[in-house]
């Protein structure tokens, strides 16, 4: 199929009965940059159904990986949550995405906001060296329904310090502030109430936010990213863009699966 590599499954990791991870040997030609995403599917007989995923490998990585919910009767993702090592999987050698730092005015703190598998391209940004050069803090707010949604992020930064590429600075830069919003957990809430209130600067011990200095990157559940796009706005913050960079992002290629 033209524009499109046949991929192997390398490894599948279910972290809860909704959220999957997986590896897949990499096309050496594939380039990406942090951030982007590209579109991945399953082989058959009839029409291919191709859907966006983020890479939430790092660009320098040998191998790809990707992190999936299974949505209900999904028409990708009810068969995708069935694949084992071993099998193919169609992987296109296009790849685009708005979360991008040049698409940022330059800045000094880095916020990178996702809910559910949103965290996903935040997965990749946070291996990636050019965002430490850049910034000298990267905020990671991740908000998840359950405690157990958590735990994909939680040994992606439990595996930072040992990553030659950043594991001398990411400790050192990286704040996390892992959210909850329907059980009891050391940090409750919507990231909107959260920056409403003034909580979340509270937890990172940082200013709310400044467009001189400021930078956010948004991925995850459409609501939130509407209700986020509208506090930025409401506090003078403008949307970046490539011909015209701003002072946040955001990427809406994932709302359905």
């Amino acid at each position: 199929m033209n524009g499109l590599d046949r991929e192997q499954v390398l490894s599948v990791r279910h972290w809860t009965a909704r959220l999957f991870s997986f590896t897949t040997t990499r096309n050496a030609a594939l380039r990406f940059s942090s951030g982007q995403f590209t579109m991945i599917g399953l082989p058959t007989n009839d029409v291919v159904l191709l859907r966006a995923y983020s890479m939430a490998s790092a660009h320098y990585d040998d191998t790809l990986q990707f992190l999936s919910i299974n949505v209900p009767n999904g028409p990708l993702t009810s068969r995708l949550q069935h694949i084992v090592p071993g099998d193919t999987l169609l992987v296109s050698r296009r790849t685009s995405g708005t979360l991008l730092r040049a698409n940022l005015l330059p800045g000094t703190t880095l916020y990178l906001i996702a809910t559910g598998s949103g965290l996903a391209p935040f997965a990749s940004i946070i291996k990636d060296p050019d965002i430490y050069d850049n910034f000298e803090q990267v905020v990671l707010f991740h908000g998840c329904r359950w405690c157990e949604d958590l735990e994909y992020g939680r040994e992606c930064i439990t595996a930072l310090p040992y990553n030659q590429l950043v594991g001398d600075r990411a400790p050192r830069k990286l704040l996390y502030v892992p959210s909850v919003t329907r059980e009891a957990y050391r940090n409750n809430g919507r990231v909107t109430d959260l920056i409403d209130s003034g909580r979340l600067f509270g937890l990172i011990g940082l200013p709310p936010f400044r467009r001189e200095h400021d930078r956010i990157m948004l991925c995850g559940n459409p609501n939130m990213i509407d209700s986020m796009r509208a506090l930025l706005k409401d506090r003078g913050l403008t949307e970046g863009h490539p011909v015209d960079p701003g002072h946040f992002v955001v990427e809406r290629a994932f709302a359905e699966r």
